[in-house]
């Protein structure tokens, strides 16, 4: 009963006969965040850091109070050890171009999972290319797993950075990123995890992981569009030249010459969007307040639901690991014989809302030797009666199709 109780605060759920199951793209927002949002702009929007003026503190206050929600949620020794972005993929930019094109040597060689979105694979492969590095790949077994036996041959002493994904986009395979950090570490590398279809889902502690870069998006984690995360260990965002440069991110400016602010300022050049960094903080509170013991419990057992409700359809074909224990609340499937964009649009019309594509991840669907998939994502907001609906609708559609398999 927990999920329909909270299924009451998401007013696009609400508003909407519709189940809603694409939440690894975007995720609703609750009454509360949206409040939040809507209170900074009618109350006190303003330009923070630049005004003496009352309404510009309270604008500031909010931002940096914003910052200190984010690091002690992902417990950060500081909150300068908090960058804000306007997404993860802004984040991952900026350290493959703040850390990678100063650090990374002609020869040197950067490791990816197979499994990585674009935007932690584009930046690594520019990279590579500007500097003559060699990029290697982790690739995941008949489990859709990386085992121990690939992470430890991918990476070696000549591997500078490790570019690898909490959980995949595409599978739900949660990755054992402890062992690729304490692996990569070992050999002298630096990590860069990208948490995005983790950070709603799992507890993460910066300083226990021992990443250093962990990288996420506001807007899966049930906050506005238009906010990033980038955490980095001190000792590396202080060496880091900044990689956008403009207003605020300056300490002096001459005629020929710039010195640059500190931690974390240095970094956010430009007027920063406030507001988002307003419900990014109330979406810290609204996510602790459910508690990730009951996060994980409600989206478990969706995931159990759907897996036993899909295998019963012999016209469906899953991608996604045996291991329940490695699986978060994402799952790849096919109508067999029926591209994914028919089976999309079909369930629309039933007001069944998933995803169908590549989903930013072209490597691995070529390494699965597919085109794309159709994909469900979870959140704390679904219950069992939209897997419910997403079967019936699956039905429908394939009895529309199988005449022409």
């Amino acid at each position: 009963m927990l999920s329909e109780e909270i299924k009451k605060d998401f007013p696009v759920i609400n508003n909407n006969d519709i189940a809603y199951l694409d939440s690894a793209a975007t995720s609703q927002k609750p009454q509360s965040v949206i409040d939040a949002e809507k209170e900074y702009y009618e109350t006190f929007n303003s330009n923070p850091h630049r005004g003496a003026y009352s309404l510009s503190i309270k604008a500031t206050e909010a931002y940096e109070n914003a910052r200190e929600k984010v690091a002690k949620f992902i417990n950060a020794e500081n909150p300068y050890q908090i960058i804000f972005s306007k997404n993860a993929t802004e984040s991952l930019n900026l350290v493959a171009h703040s850390y990678g094109l100063t650090n990374i040597k002609e020869n040197d060689e950067i490791v990816l999972s197979i499994m990585e979105h674009h935007s932690n694979l584009v930046p690594w492969q520019f990279v590579a290319k500007t500097k003559n590095a060699v990029l290697n790949y982790m690739y995941i077994n008949d489990n859709y797993e990386l085992s121990d036996e690939e992470i430890e041959s991918k990476i070696t002493s000549k591997t500078k950075v490790v570019g690898i994904t909490y959980i995949s986009n595409v599978t739900g395979t949660i990755n054992n990123v402890k062992k690729v950090i304490e692996v990569a570490h070992s050999n002298g590398a630096v990590v860069v995890l990208d948490a995005s279809q983790a950070v709603s889902h799992i507890k993460i502690d910066v300083q226990e992981l021992d990443a250093d870069f962990v990288i996420f998006s506001g807007h899966k984690m049930y906050a506005p569009m238009g906010i990033g995360v980038l955490y980095g260990k001190k000792e590396l965002l202080n060496k880091m030249t900044p990689f956008l440069m403009g207003g605020d991110m300056i300490e002096y400016v001459y005629e020929q010459d710039t010195t640059f602010a500190t931690l974390p300022n240095k970094f956010e050049a430009g007027t920063q969007n406030v507001g988002a960094a307003v419900g990014l903080s109330k979406a810290i509170d609204y996510i602790e307040s459910i508690g990730f013991e009951n996060i994980k419990t409600i989206e478990n057992d969706l995931r159990d639901y759907a897996v036993q409700s899909l295998a019963k359809l012999d016209f469906i074909e899953l991608y996604m690991t045996p291991n329940r224990e490695n699986h978060a609340g994402v799952i790849s499937f096919n109508i067999k014989g029926v591209h994914p964009h028919d089976v999309a649009s079909i369930l629309d019309m039933n007001g069944v809302c998933i995803r169908s594509g590549n989903h930013c991840a072209q490597p691995l669907m070529r390494f699965l030797n597919i085109d794309s998939t159709c994909r469900i994502s979870f959140a704390i907001y679904n219950t069992k009666s939209d897997i419910d609906k997403l079967i019936e609708a699956l039905k429908k559609t394939y009895e529309k199709f199988k005449m022409y398999i």
